[in-house]
C-alpha cells in the first residue's frame, strides 16, 4: 500500500537527512542520486529540511562547471547537544556531542564508596552540568546512560541490584530532575558496548552475534536478527552466573561466586597471571587487562606468558561454547579491556578450542572499541532519540522489540547508508 503523502514526505527526510550524517555534505544531485528520487522530490525536501533548520549550505562542490558549482547541504550539527555517561562502580566518564556525533567535551570523575548516596549523585550531575556549558551549550537534548546492572523490560529503569551502589539507581532521576527538557535513558553496559560493536566496531558485517564483555564484571549482550534481545526481566547475558565446571562452587541468586564470573572476571584474570609471573606495566590500565596485554606482545613458545594465555582461553571457551550450543549465534565478539588487550592472540586461541568443543561454527573476534564500547554506543543511542525526535519520523515503534522500548539495530546490508539499494517512500 502507498504511504500517504505526509508519511512519505517525512520517510524521505529521513533518508536524506541519514544519508547526510553518513556521507557528509551532498549536492541535490547527490540526494538525487543516492535516493533514487525525482528532482523535484529532493528539491522540496531540501527546502523544507532547510526552511526547518535541520540543514544549511555547507559549501560548493569541487567539480568544475559551465555556470555556478552546486550548493553542498549538511546537518546543522548544533541543532542539538547530546550526553552521553558511562557510569561504573568507581566513577563516572561523560562525553558530550553535536548531532552528528563530533565529540565537544568530555569529563571523567572518581567517585568513592564512602561518598554518599546524596554527594555522589551531585557531583555526577555537577559533572555533566560542567561538561555540557564546556560543549559551548546550556543543556543537552538527549542524555544516553550506560550502566551495570539489570534494566526493568517494562518501566526501562535501573533495577535494584546487590553489589552496586545505591546512586546509579538515584542518577537517572536527578538529570532528569535537573535537565527537565532532555529524554534522558538508561540501559545496560554491556547492551550498549555490542550496538556500538554492531554499529562501528568488530560486528559491523553481522546481524546475529554475541559479544562476550570481559572488563571488571563478566557479562554478554545477544543480537539476534539485528535486534537486542532483554529477555523477560532484562536478564539476557547475565553469563556470570553460568554454573561451569573448574570453579570452588555453585553461584546463587544473589551472588555469581562460583559461577563463570569466577574463571573470567578481573580479579580471577589477575590471580591467574600472578600464577604464572606475568606483571602489567604499572599503573597503565586495569592489572588484569595489562598482564594480558603483557603477554601478548612478550609471549614466546612454551614461555610463561604464552602458557597463561592458553589458560586463558580454556577459560573463555567454556562460556563461549555454551553460549554458542544456546544460540548458534555464528559470531562472538570478545569485548572490554581485557578483550581488547587480548587481541586477536586471545581470539585465536579461544577460537581454536570452540572448534574442538562445538560442532556448531563460530567466528572468535576480538573487540574493536574496547573499554570505550560503553560511552560509544550511549553516545549512538542519544543520537539515535534525538534524531528520531528531530526529524520527526513516523514509525519509529516498528523498531522496538517485543518489551516496547526502543532498539537501535545496524542497517541491514540492503540500507542506503551501507552502499545497498535504498527504500524511498512513494507517495
Amino acid at each position: 500500500m502507498a504511504a500517504s503523502p505526509s508519511t512519505a514526505r517525512a520517510i524521505n527526510d529521513r533518508l536524506a537527512l541519514r544519508l547526510l550524517q553518513q556521507e557528509g555534505p551532498l549536492t541535490a544531485g547527490q540526494l538525487k542520486q543516492l535516493t533514487g528520487l525525482s528532482r523535484p522530490t529532493v528539491a522540496d525536501l531540501v527546502e523544507r529540511l532547510t526552511a526547518a533548520g535541520l540543514i544549511a549550505v555547507a559549501g560548493e562542490a569541487g567539480e568544475q562547471r559551465r555556470g555556478p558549482n552546486a550548493k553542498l547541504y549538511g546537518i546543522v550539527a548544533d541543532r542539538a547537544h547530546l550526553a552521553a555517561l558511562d557510569v561504573r562502580t568507581e566513577g563516572v566518564t561523560v562525553v558530550v556531542s553535536d548531532l552528528v556525533g563530533d565529540v565537544l567535551a568530555e569529563a571523567a570523575l572518581p567517585i568513592t564508596g564512602d561518598a554518599g548516596t546524596g554527594p555522589a549523585v551531585e557531583q555526577a550531575v555537577a559533572l555533566v552540568e560542567r561538561t555540557v556549558k564546556e560543549a559551548g551549550a546550556d543543556r543537552p537534548h538527549t542524555v544516553g546512560i550506560g550502566a551495570p546492572g539489570l534494566i526493568d523490560p517494562a518501566s526501562g529503569e535501573l533495577r535494584d541490584s546487590t553489589g552496586l551502589p545505591e546512586w546509579h539507581r538515584r542518577l537517572v532521576a536527578a538529570l532528569q530532575e535537573r535537565f527537565p527538557q532532555a529524554r534522558v535513558s538508561v540501559e545496560n553496559e554491556t547492551n550498549l558496548a555490542a550496538l556500538a560493536e554492531q554499529r562501528d566496531g568488530a560486528a559491523r558485517d553481522r546481524d546475529t552475534f554475541v559479544l562476550l564483555w570481559l572488563g571488571h564484571g563478566t557479562g554478554a549482550a545477544v543480537i539476534l536478527d539485528g535486534v537486542l534481545r532483554r529477555g523477560a526481566s532484562g536478564g539476557t547475558g547475565e553469563i556470570g552466573f553460568l554454573p561451569v565446571p573448574g570453579t570452588s562452587g555453585l553461584p546463587s541468586a544473589t551472588d555469581c561466586a562460583g559461577g563463570f564470573h569466577s574463571l573470567v572476571g578481573a580479579t580471577a584474570i589477575a590471580r591467574l597471571a600472578e600464577e604464572y609471573g606475568v606483571a602489567a606495566e604499572p599503573g597503565t590500565e586495569p592489572p588484569a587487562a595489562g598482564a594480558v596485554r603483557t603477554a601478548v606482545t612478550t609471549a614466546g613458545p612454551a614461555s610463561p606468558e604464552a602458557r597463561f594465555l592458553d589458560d586463558l582461553a580454556d577459560r573463555i571457551a567454556v562460556g563461549v561454547a555454551s553460549v554458542v550450543a544456546l544460540l548458534d549465534p555464528g559470531h562472538v565478539v570478545l569485548g572490554g579491556e581485557i578483550g581488547q588487550a587480548g587481541g586477536e592472540a586471545l581470539a585465536a586461541r579461544v577460537r581454536d578450542r570452540l572448534a574442538a568443543m562445538s560442532p556448531l561454527p563460530a567466528d572468535v573476534r576480538p573487540s574493536a572499541l574496547g573499554g570505550g564500547a560503553v560511552l560509544r554506543g550511549a553516545l549512538l543511542t542519544a543520537r539515535d532519540q534525538a534524531q528520531d525526535e528531530l526529524f520527526g519520523v513516523p514509525g519509529h515503534a516498528a523498531r522496538a522489540g517485543a518489551d516496547g522500548r526502543p532498539l537501535h539495530p545496524r542497517p541491514r546490508p540492503a540500507d542506503p547508508l551501507r552502499g545497498g539499494p535504498h527504500r524511498a517512500a512513494d507517495a
